[in-house]
């Protein structure tokens, strides 16, 4: 047996052996739709704000826990969904589309803007295993400054984390 050889095993062995060999659970984040109810809707602005959520969300967990990001297009996104807010309502055509690419969970969110003082961030936790919807959240952003989106994307950062531990165990 050659040197690399016995190193890959020894490697191999440590990584089951230890509780951390575990691979990080990976998650799909879809990007965020829209549902703004405003006398002016679907203004540039907040087109480009609402574009932002998933890409926040994304950094935002990668720095919460150790978490495998899946990367779904908005190409395939839109294959899936047959329209507006059809992959939030139903979870296992969601679900069925992270276990296309690999996820074993999938974050699937609208950004709802009922008025032009506030909005909402709107994501729904599903598990792909078993297409269940495990937890489903509203964070309530009191304007549209970076900063009151980020504040709001890193609240739902840590309660997707939380959602995603508890379920772990």
């Amino acid at each position: 047996m050659n040197r690399l050889t016995l190193t890959g095993t020894v490697l191999s062995i440590l990584l089951l052996a230890s509780p951390s060999g575990q691979a990080a659970p990976r998650i799909a984040i879809l990007s965020f739709e829209l549902n703004d109810i405003t006398s002016l809707p679907h203004t540039p602005q907040e087109q480009v704000r609402t574009a932002s959520i998933r890409p926040l969300l994304e950094q935002a967990l990668s720095r919460a826990g150790d978490y495998e990001i899946i990367r779904i297009d908005a190409n395939d996104q839109a294959a899936a969904n047959s329209g507006f807010g059809y992959l939030f309502r139903f979870h296992e055509l969601a679900a069925k589309l992270g276990e296309q690419f690999g996820a074993d969970w999938v974050i699937v969110g609208q950004h709802s803007k009922p008025s032009f003082l506030f909005s909402y961030l709107l994501a729904n936790v599903i598990q792909v295993k078993n297409s269940s919807l495990v937890a489903s959240y509203a964070i309530e952003l009191k304007g549209s400054h970076e900063k009151v989106t980020q504040r709001g994307v890193n609240s739902l950062a840590d309660k997707i984390q939380a959602s995603l531990d508890q379920s772990a165990q």
